[in-house]
């Protein structure tokens, strides 16, 4: 393997520093990939350095996971580990930071059975919010980065030989994620800075709902009462400002479950559950998918929307320039956390309570009453490009141009 030393510091320094942004004397979990050991490696020396109580790191295999599907009886497919769950939730509790690093085969479980990846992944979801309910509720620091594995890498770049592909996997995290220069931390803060003047635009704005138009696409999308638009670094309900994602070059806010309409077709693949989905196109009526189809993993598309009665709905929209650096490297990385920052996209699935406004005090019931979707999923998919125009449109009906050819319009 022939990934450079010196930039996977520098982004173990940066997750660290700026992603979760460590407390003197906090703990920080960490899950990942069996094979970013070195990353992780990285990471537990400079959250020490930091100042951290523990680092507790959980890994992932990809071959122990293919073994299941293989091997395992069929009540292991709605089997998860409970325990677990609740014990990092209350890790989170007690104030440990969390952090995950990215990085599985997206075609792991291509020739699975969907029935029972979906079986699984509805198992784990369930088992899971112990965990998650503090991420998607922003209590806690938290962080998501990349580590270049040898089957994501071969995905990414199938024509070259494995190590060569690890290697430009690698420059093309270390690029994404903002990281050269002389002081990647500065880089974050100005970065975060210009998604701040995008954000006060749009929440200056006020608007209703937006409304795209593009190849495939005429879509209504309501926003959520009391919708409040974020992006960029921002201060976990523990007064930690974190940076959730690396790369990131999105503002998003909340939609309205029950008040989007029309159609809207995908611009880039979906790596879901080790499988990718390709060319989505589906049909909303009062906020609900009511048609979907794919030329690529239609079966499992279908299974996801049928995971829970909020699956079928959206709890986030995102908007991105098409002019994003992830998006002019021209590479398609089969990994959401990065073709999410090419494009603009929408979340199937819950919505994030901070981003309508007090909605961090609020019961599930009472942001469903706002507009704010509830569901054990949170899948993000692409659909934004340079074709895509956006217009907001507010209470009073007038519309103002968002977005042109995929480009901010204001």
């Amino acid at each position: 393997m022939t990934i450079d030393p010196i930039k996977l510091d520098r982004l173990a320094e940066v997750a660290v520093r700026t992603g979760v942004n460590l407390a003197v004397g906090q703990e920080l979990v960490i899950s990942a990939p069996i094979e970013a050991l070195p990353l992780v490696r990285r990471i537990v020396v400079h959250a020490y350095k930091a100042g951290a109580s523990l680092v507790t790191p959980m890994f992932n295999d990809g071959e122990i996971t293919k073994a299941r599907y293989e091997h395992g009886a069929d009540a292991s497919f709605d089997a998860a580990p409970a325990w677990l769950f609740e014990g990092m939730g209350k890790a989170f509790s007690e104030g440990a930071a969390r952090m995950a690093i990215t990085g599985d085969d997206p075609m792991l479980l291509a020739e699975v059975d969907p029935k029972l990846v979906a079986r699984v992944g509805k198992a784990t979801s369930i088992a899971a919010k112990p965990a998650m309910t503090p991420i998607v509720g922003f209590a806690v620091n938290w962080n998501i980065i990349a580590y270049p594995t040898e089957g994501w890498a071969a995905q990414v770049f199938p024509d070259l030989p494995v190590e060569d592909a690890q290697s430009k996997l690698m420059d093309a995290i270390y690029d994404a994620s903002r990281i050269g220069g002389d002081d990647p931390v500065q880089n974050w803060a100005d970065h975060t800075a210009e998604l701040k003047k995008r954000v006060k635009w749009l929440n200056d704005q006020g608007f209703d709902a937006l409304q795209y138009t593009g190849p495939g696409t005429d879509l209504r999308l309501g926003l959520a009462e009391g919708h409040i638009w974020k992006g960029g670094a921002s201060p976990a309900l523990n007064g930690i400002v974190c940076q959730p994602n690396i790369p990131t070059e999105e503002v998003f806010t909340c939609p309205h479950a029950y008040k989007v309409d029309g159609t809207v077709t995908a611009t880039k693949p979906l790596a879901h559950q080790g499988s990718v989905i390709e060319d989505i196109s589906v049909r909303f009526e009062a906020g609900k998918i009511v048609d979907a189809t794919a030329s690529k993993g239609q079966e499992q598309l279908r299974a996801l929307l049928k995971t829970d009665d909020g699956s079928s709905r959206i709890g986030e929209v995102a908007l991105v320039p098409h002019s994003s650096p992830i998006s002019q490297s021209g590479v398609l990385f089969y990994n959401t956390l990065f073709d999410e920052n090419a494009s603009c996209h929408i979340a199937l699935g819950q919505c994030y309570a901070d981003t309508i406004e007090g909605g961090s005090e609020l019961s599930p019931e009472e942001l469903q009453q706002k507009g704010g979707n509830q569901s054990i999923i949170h899948v993000d998919w692409m659909m934004g490009s340079d074709a895509v125009d956006i217009d907001g449109i507010t209470l009073t009906g007038e519309v103002v141009p968002v977005m042109r050819g995929g480009e901010w319009a204001f």
